[in-house]
């Protein structure tokens, strides 16, 4: 407490420096639908393109099934239990959506 009785307040402010406005970057989805057994080998071509953010598999009724996100320098050995996940996923579906999030260039 202040001396006279009040209770000190509290309050954020927020501001943006022009470093956080460039990092900023406008989000892309784009959909494919691939049967089961191109899913595996879809997201290996879509991983390697490296502007992926997000990747989530939904089944043909539209319930997401596995979804993931992706980091900027995820490689090799990284991605191997995600991969192997969509394999088994792959095995066990007939056809599905993939849903990618981008981050435009």
């Amino acid at each position: 407490m202040l001396s006279g009785g009040s209770t000190p307040k509290c309050s954020t402010i927020w501001f943006e420096t022009e470093d956080m406005k460039k990092t900023h970057k406008e989000k892309i989805e784009e959909t494919f639908r691939v049967n089961g057994e191109n899913l595996l080998k879809k997201v290996k071509a879509l991983i390697q393109e490296g502007n992926i953010r997000r990747v989530t598999i939904r089944d043909k009724e539209g319930k997401t099934i596995m979804e993931f996100p992706l980091t900027i320098g995820v490689v090799g050995a990284a991605l191997a239990p995600i991969l192997a996940a969509v394999g088994a996923l792959a095995a066990l579906v007939s056809e599905c959506t993939i849903s990618v999030e981008r981050e435009s260039r």
